[in-house]
């Protein structure tokens, strides 16, 4: 069971010892009052779970293996976590604060064109630390086996498709067709996680413009691929590196 570090009294410790006797994976009185300088930390110990979630599935994420992973006793995650259940539940928070959260906050960020809009969103999918792919593939496989992990799959990608819709409605598209557009943006990219698709960075950028003009239906200014290009350390070569070859024999917009 979890144990509040500051309020371990006499309640607690009867608890315990009473639950002890009906889960073999909760520590017992001895342990939990044998003070230890080595519990670790929560970030350390959701750190590895997801360090094994994303390597092996949720099936691997357990106590034990966390502990021995940790060179930490199985008893110290108790200082942390009830059981395995809520270090899950943390897991999920984690996935929702960053990948989620931090692509509504792009799709709500400060833009003056529908155009540099659209690549303040993919900066979610150049950037992990905004957006982490592999995180979001793990928590969509663990999907397939749990129905609540699925409901909150559902839940993310309705909020997700809602913020970029509403951006494409902020520069007067009408909304159906900004919640096309936000379909076929989004769900291509998801497309592009589930089946773990390998580009360079130079193929990416390469391909920017075009998905640009696809998905709003405008020629993206020099200006603004420069500064998208400039965030992400890509370098153009010169002209045909900064649009694409098709466009570039079209009128680029100063």
């Amino acid at each position: 069971m979890y144990i509040d570090v500051n309020r371990v009294d006499a309640a607690v410790l009867f608890r315990v010892a009473w639950l002890d006797n009906f889960c073999s994976d909760t520590p017992t009185m001895q342990e939990i009052t044998t003070t230890s300088s080595a519990r670790g930390s929560r970030e350390l110990w959701l750190s590895a779970a997801y360090d094994d979630l994303i390597q092996y599935g949720v099936d691997a994420v357990r106590i034990m293996s966390l502990a021995k992973k940790l060179n930490l006793s199985r008893t110290s995650f108790y200082w942390f976590f009830r059981d395995r259940e809520e270090l899950l539940a943390a897991m999920i928070d984690l996935w929702r604060d960053k990948n989620t959260g931090n692509f509504i906050k792009q799709a709500e960020a400060y833009s003056e064109s529908v155009i540099e809009g659209l690549l303040n969103v993919f900066d979610c999918w150049l950037n992990p630390s905004l957006f982490d792919p592999l995180f979001e593939f793990a928590v969509r496989s663990w999907a397939l086996q749990s129905a609540e992990v699925a409901e909150e799959v559902m839940k993310a990608d309705e909020a997700r498709l809602e913020a970029l819709g509403k951006m494409f409605i902020r520069y007067g598209y009408k909304p159906l067709t900004a919640d096309v557009r936000a379909r076929v943006n989004y769900l291509a990219q998801i497309g592009y996680i589930s089946m773990n698709i390998r580009e360079s960075i130079a193929e990416r950028m390469q391909r920017i413009p075009e998905y640009v003009e696809i998905l709003t239906g405008k020629i993206p200014r020099r200006h603004e691929l420069g500064r998208f290009y400039a965030r992400h350390g890509y370098v153009p070569d010169g002209l045909n590196d900064l649009v694409s070859p098709n466009m570039s024999r079209r009128r680029l917009r100063a």
